[in-house]
C-alpha cells in the first residue's frame, strides 16, 4: 500500500490547471459581494429601512433563535445525512423550498423568524451537505457534518463591526479547536446532552456570524412595499448566498487533500478576481 505524501512532498506537487481553475472560482464565491449588497439592489432601497423596523432586542433574541437552529440542524445533519452518491447537488430543489418558507416570512416579518428559520436551516444544510456530496466528502463523516455547518459561519461579514472582517482562513482558523472539541465531545456522549460546554462555545460562535446574515434577510422583508412574494425571492437569494459559500468551502476542502491545507492557502491568497 503506498504510503499518503508527506506535508513538503504535497507542497511541491505541481498544480493541474483544472485545479487551479477550482480554486479561482472557489475564492470569487467566498469573496462574494455581500448579502446586503445584494438585498439592496433587489430591492431598488437600503435595507438599513428594515433594520430600523426590528423589534429593540432583536440583537438578543436573533442569537438565541439562530443558536437554536442551529442545534436542530447539527441534529438534522447527524441523524438524517446519509451518502447516496451522485454529482447532482439539487441547488434549485432547495431553492424551492425555501421560496415557499420565506413566502410566509415575507408576510409575517420579523415575528415569523423564530419559526422559519429551523425550517430553511435545516433546508440549507441538505442543499449544503448535496453540494459537499458533489465535490467527493464522504456526508456520513462526523468531520463532513461539522464542515457543512461551519459553512453558516462563512457568510457572516458586516462592516459595522471589525471583529467579523475576517477572511475564509481566518474564520476557519478561529472555529478550528472548537469544531474539534465539539466533535471529540459528540463522539463521546451523542446528541444526549446537548448544553454540554464544547456543543455551545461552537454553536455560539458560528450563531454570532450566521446572525448578521439573517438580520439582513429580515430586515430586508421589512422594507416597506416588500409582499409575501418578494419574501419567497428573499429567501433564493439568502439560500443562494450560503450554496456558493458551500461550493467555494468543499472545493478547497477537496484540493487540500490532494495538495495540503497550508499549500491551497498559499495559492489562495495569492490570486487575484
Amino acid at each position: 500500500m503506498k504510503a499518503p505524501a508527506s506535508l513538503s512532498q504535497r507542497m511541491n506537487i505541481e498544480w493541474k490547471p483544472s485545479d487551479l481553475d477550482d480554486l479561482k472560482a472557489a475564492k470569487s464565491q467566498l469573496e462574494y459581494p455581500s448579502l446586503t449588497a445584494r438585498l439592496s439592489a433587489l430591492l431598488g432601497k437600503p435595507i438599513e429601512i428594515g433594520l430600523k423596523l426590528l423589534p429593540g432586542n432583536w440583537n438578543d433574541k436573533i442569537q438565541e433563535i439562530t443558536r437554536a437552529a442551529l442545534l436542530k440542524g447539527l441534529e438534522f445533519s447527524i441523524l438524517t445525512l446519509g451518502n447516496k452518491s451522485g454529482k447532482n447537488s439539487k441547488r434549485l430543489l432547495h431553492k424551492a423550498l425555501v421560496f415557499g418558507s420565506g413566502t410566509a416570512g415575507g408576510a409575517f416579518g420579523a415575528v415569523s423568524a423564530a419559526i422559519e428559520l429551523p425550517i430553511s436551516t435545516c433546508i440549507m444544510l441538505r442543499s449544503i451537505a448535496n453540494i459537499a456530496r458533489s465535490e467527493g466528502h464522504d456526508v456520513t463523516r462526523l468531520e463532513t457534518k461539522f464542515a457543512c455547518l461551519e459553512v453558516f459561519a462563512l457568510g457572516g461579514k458586516s462592516k459595522k463591526d471589525d471583529a467579523f472582517e475576517e477572511g475564509y482562513w481566518a474564520v476557519r482558523s478561529a472555529l478550528a479547536k472548537e469544531i474539534s472539541d465539539a466533535m471529540r465531545y459528540i463522539a463521546e456522549k451523542g446528541l444526549t446532552q446537548k448544553s454540554g460546554p464544547p456543543l455551545v462555545r461552537l454553536l455560539t460562535s458560528i450563531a454570532a456570524r450566521f446572525s448578521i446574515v439573517v438580520t439582513e434577510e429580515t430586515a430586508a422583508k421589512l422594507v416597506p412595499a416588500v409582499g409575501a412574494v418578494t419574501g419567497g425571492v428573499i429567501n433564493v437569494m439568502f439560500m443562494h448566498h450560503f450554496q456558493e459559500m458551500a461550493k467555494g468551502h468543499f472545493s478547497i476542502k477537496r484540493l487540500e487533500k490532494t495538495y495540503g491545507s497550508e499549500a491551497v492557502r498559499q495559492k489562495y491568497e495569492a490570486l487575484e478576481i
